[in-house]
């Protein structure tokens, strides 16, 4: 139900969105990574506006997942020193295996 939810809701907007930008933004725009020389051709990079949009959503989603995983990293270790701690579940004893003799004498 959530998954539809979310399929529905955010999914699907979000898509249209991202699509109607790629349409809007087809120019080739330049990438200088030479501030002080923005015409050197050897580090200047022609593409759509879109791919550059693109590519700087995916660079965030990876660096926001690196840095949530790092952050959460003393939960794992705790959690793996407690399922280590933990001895494993024994069976349920259904009683004994055999009947139990009767006593002889008294």
């Amino acid at each position: 139900m959530l998954n539809r939810f979310l399929t529905i809701v955010v999914l699907i907007p979000l898509a249209i969105v991202l699509i109607a930008l790629a349409v809007a933004n087809r120019a080739s725009v330049p990438f200088t990574l030479d501030p002080f020389n923005p015409g050197n051709p050897g580090l200047t990079v022609n593409l759509p506006l879109f791919i550059y949009i693109f590519a700087a959503l995916a660079l965030g989603v990876l660096i926001g997942s690196f840095v949530t995983w790092y952050k959460q990293g003393r939960y794992r270790k705790l959690a793996r020193r407690r399922q280590d701690d933990i001895p494993p579940p024994q069976p349920a004893r259904q009683g004994p295996s055999q009947p139990a003799l009767p006593r002889s004498g008294t």
